[in-house]
Formats: structure tokens, C-alpha cells, sequence
């Protein structure tokens, strides 16, 4: 992949991510905030965004998303990589792997 398709899909993945985050916001804002692990602040300014202020926010080199797992622990869990019995632990090994992430969010607001 060269430089310029690695920007063409950053770019793309902006523009995504914004459509849907905005949608959501709009849509539910508690839930939304839970589930981007937004705050409040920033939950309300991007519902308010014009398409033109989205199209510029997407057009940036940056990634605007990122990766709210961090912690190996959380991503073996969801993941499922270490159960023995993988249909009995799969379900119970992602709704802790949520509930950490969830812990986190509370945390940062």
C-alpha cells in the first residue's frame, strides 16, 4: 500500500467514523457515549457538526478513532484466546471483557 492509499483510507475511515459517532449522538447520547467512550462535552459538539464541518474533520491525516482496549488482558478476554471450553466461556469471557471497558470509561469521566 503506498503513502497516498494509506491517507485515502484514513481519510475514509474518518469520514465513517464521524457519520455513524454523529448518528448515534443524535440518535441516543448516554448510549452513544458509552459506546464511543466519549464524554458529554465532546458527545454535544459533535452532534452539532454540518456535514461540511464533518467532511473537513475527516479529511485530516490523522486516525480521529482509536483502539479503546490497552490492556492484554482486556483483548484476551474478548478475543477469547485462552478458553479451554470456547462455547461455554466465549459469551461469559465478553461480557467481563465489556465490563472492564466500562469500568474505564467511568473512570475517565
Amino acid at each position: 500500500m503506498t503513502h497516498q492509499q494509506m491517507l485515502h483510507e484514513i481519510r475514509e475511515a474518518n469520514l465513517t467514523y464521524l457519520m455513524l459517532a454523529q448518528s448515534l449522538v443524535r440518535q441516543d447520547k448516554a448510549e452513544a457515549v458509552f459506546r464511543l467512550g466519549l464524554n458529554e462535552e465532546s458527545a454535544s459538539l459533535l452532534a452539532g457538526l454540518s456535514s461540511a464541518q464533518i467532511l473537513k474533520l475527516a479529511s485530516s491525516s490523522h486516525l480521529l478513532c482509536r483502539f479503546r482496549i490497552d490492556d492484554e488482558m482486556v483483548w484476551s478476554l474478548l478475543t477469547n484466546q485462552n478458553a479451554s471450553a470456547k462455547s461455554e466461556n466465549e459469551a461469559t469471557n465478553r461480557l467481563h471483557g465489556s465490563i472492564l471497558m466500562a469500568g474505564r470509561i467511568a473512570e475517565v469521566v
